[in-house]
């Protein structure tokens, strides 16, 4: 698994590598990408606010532009940190910036979605989002204070790509679905006063099974830094 996923990476750095040492030549710094991500982050924030309060509740298609702004933003990550690479200007002051942006750019995108489910009625999946936020935070909280105790916690499932592309893919698929099937599809039960299934929940259990592992991971991080800083 873990080949597989280097050899994709290297393949993606390959087709990058010329339009980042493009970059370099236009004196592009890491820190502009990064400033870049949030900007765009923001407009998919933007994008959903908007949505949330001229959309219908049966057209998602705001959330589908917010995914594709998402997949943009999402893939600064990997420019910023190979241009600083590439152009030798890694320092640990870049790595920190870029953290604390990426910290802010998942707030705001949760933000944007958490607007969007509660203005447009979605119940379970604002509180879903809500969670999901949360648990993403403290995924890399935890890694980070552990790595301040001097312990590598870097393990267990959703780190910020597998959260982006959840987000993002679950999105577009909804706004798709949507299209397709012209609108929103409820089906009801007695026993419940909210639909048991409807359009948006090809983006609410996605966004559901996001919530329950990241904040298991922050779990595991948390026993696993503990056990390792008992033993020492």
């Amino acid at each position: 698994m873990y080949d597989l996923k280097y050899k994709g990476q290297q393949l993606v750095y390959k087709i990058l590598d010329p339009f980042i040492k493009g970059l370099i030549k236009i004196k592009v710094t890491p820190n502009m990408i990064t400033m870049v991500g949030l900007l765009i982050t923001l407009g998919s924030t933007a994008v959903l606010i908007y949505g949330a309060e001229v959309g219908d509740r049966d057209n998602h298609r705001f959330m589908g532009y917010a995914g594709w702004l998402i997949l943009l933003a999402g893939s600064m990550d990997m420019v910023d940190g190979r241009l600083a690479r590439l152009s030798g200007t890694a320092h640990p002051s870049g790595a920190l910036f870029d953290s604390v942006i990426d910290r802010y750019s998942e707030l705001f995108m949760f933000f944007g979605f958490c607007y969007y489910t509660v203005t447009q009625n979605y119940l379970f999946t604002s509180i879903f989002c809500f969670i999901a936020m949360i648990g993403s935070i403290m995924v890399s909280y935890t890694r980070a204070r552990a790595e301040g105790l001097e312990v590598n916690a870097s393990v267990g499932l959703m780190q910020r790509p597998e959260r982006i592309l959840l987000v993002a893919i679950s999105s577009i698929l909804t706004a798709i679905i949507s299209k397709q099937i012209g609108g929103d599809f409820t089906y009801n039960v007695e026993w419940l006063n909210q639909p048991l299934f409807e359009t948006i929940s090809f983006f609410s259990w996605p966004i559901f099974f996001l919530a329950i592992s990241a904040n298991i991971t922050a779990l595991r991080r948390l026993n696993f830094a503990s056990k390792k800083l008992r033993e020492n």
